[in-house]
């Protein structure tokens, strides 16, 4: 296993486990079969275990497996606070209380403000007392280091990285989104002002090795190359990736992976690979609907739709699965309170001026709406947003 460090000089494996995806049996996680693929990543070099809050019995599956096996030293453990979930310092304390109890430590390693999409967003949390909560907790030892996990524009999270001196972020990345979300240049600016990154959907949910075009899939066989490690080698190659989470739910997947982060320092990449992602990636934009490049000159949205978003999840439907990408734009209309659906546009063309590539976009919007707004889509928002079930 490789390592890189964290701010303060911690080596972190540059495979990380993330602990939402463990196998579940008859409605509950399957715990020997986690505490076996969980126990075999720690033995191969594995130190970074991510879960939170609200994924369903994972604290308590990873606090057990961490007390049986006596291991809990050999990791650092990151959850996350629910911050959508609390209206007071309170709030906050009976989560956390909550969540050692159910990880069965004395500490959180890395503490993470789940989805925190802008810095309006911070500021609000902190008027009503959480960074003093969070300094307190630092203090007393109870917290080592705080961070933030993301789902919003490149701008808003260069603005959230400078709104308070982080340990660490966590964002969506991956060969496909490059332009989205935080996108590379997200990662850059992180990277420059000191700040670890740790990597979320690294292949995009599975869906870049499970739902692939069938033109990539032949390009990938034919050029002997795993699907899941060409896109990990795709991020070990750059020297601003920290860790990368994977969401290990079999022997044979961390076997895989742990081999691919064995070689993983930057600059692994051959030259051959490097061509075969951007063959791969070309394919995916070919099969999408919308020439979308997720640069954000469309933006702000003055009805706050999120347009290079709802388009991405849009492409999301033919390039991967109609599940997929309307799973993915639930998830960015509903988590950001400040999101609007894209059936919210009222046809201003505002947008259509500054888009360089010319797109029709109150067109392609009314036609996106059509697929990804499906009858039941406005009874699933509203109890997403009213159950925080993200």
């Amino acid at each position: 296993m490789r390592y890189r460090k964290d701010k303060k000089g911690n080596d972190l494996s540059v495979l990380g486990y993330g602990c939402l995806r463990f196998t579940k049996k008859g409605g509950a996680i399957d715990l020997a079969k986690a505490e076996r693929e969980v126990m075999a990543a720690i033995e191969a070099g594995v130190n970074y275990l991510d879960t939170a809050y609200i994924y369903t019995g994972s604290e308590a599956a990873v606090g057990e497996i961490l007390e049986r096996n006596r291991c809990r030293e050999r990791v650092y453990l990151a959850t996350k606070l629910p911050h959508y979930l609390i209206r007071s310092v309170e709030g906050a304390e009976k989560i956390f209380q909550e969540e050692l109890r159910r990880l069965r430590t004395d500490h959180v390693d890395y503490y993470l403000l789940h989805m925190l999409t802008d810095a309006a967003t911070w500021e609000r949390l902190r008027g009503m007392g959480l960074e003093r909560w969070l300094a307190d907790k630092l203090a007393a030892g109870q917290i080592r280091n705080v961070g933030f996990s993301y789902h919003g524009h490149t701008a808003s999270f260069r603005q959230l990285v400078d709104a308070y001196p982080w340990d660490l972020c966590q964002i969506q990345y991956n060969y496909v989104d490059v332009t989205a979300q935080a996108g590379v240049e997200g990662l850059r600016y992180a990277h420059q002002r000191g700040l670890p990154v740790v990597i979320m959907e690294p292949l995009r949910g599975g869906r870049l090795v499970g739902q692939l075009p069938a033109e990539a899939r032949e390009l990938l066989r034919q050029a002997g190359r795993s699907p899941a490690a060409l896109g990990f080698t795709w991020l070990y190659d750059q020297p601003e990736v920290t860790t990368v989470l994977s969401g290990m739910n079999s022997l044979e997947m961390v076997a895989e992976n742990v081999e691919t982060a064995s070689a993983a320092a930057p600059g692994c990449m051959s030259q051959e690979d490097r061509g075969l992602v951007e063959q791969v990636r070309a394919i995916i934009q070919r099969c999408s609907k919308v020439g979308c490049t997720g640069c954000g000159y469309c933006m702000p949205c003055p009805q706050g739709v999120d347009i290079p978003g709802t388009f991405r999840c849009y492409n999301a439907m033919y390039a991967e699965s109609k599940k997929a990408g309307r799973r993915d734009y639930l998830r960015c209309t509903a988590a950001r309170r400040n999101t609007a659906s894209a059936s919210q546009c009222v046809g201003c063309g505002k947008c259509e001026k500054h888009c360089p590539q010319s797109i029709a976009i109150r067109q392609e919007l009314r036609q996106a709406v059509r697929e990804l707004e499906p009858p039941l889509y406005k009874g699933l928002r509203g109890a997403v947003r009213l159950l925080g079930l993200w």
